[in-house]
């Protein structure tokens, strides 16, 4: 499945909570409905980032992993 994403964010090598920060900080400068693609490499993003969508309200569209990275794909609400 490829889902087309508006902007990109480059969490790889960031330990929590820095991945989730700035992508509340990327997701902000957003519109609404707008596609945020994060790649990760902490393996606490998983947990942390479905979390982050259930207090935010902000959709988890998608989250995979590709050998070490993290693939998450959030849409702003």
């Amino acid at each position: 499945m490829v889902i087309e994403f508006h902007r990109e964010l480059d969490a790889r090598g960031l330990n929590c909570p820095l991945p989730i920060l700035k992508t509340k900080k990327a997701l902000a400068d957003m519109s609404s409905g707008q596609i945020l693609r994060v790649t990760a490499t902490d393996t606490g993003s998983v947990r942390d980032f479905q979390a982050f969508a259930k207090q935010t309200g902000n959709d988890l569209l998608s989250q995979s992993q590709e050998n070490q990275e993290f693939i998450f794909f959030m849409k702003r609400k």
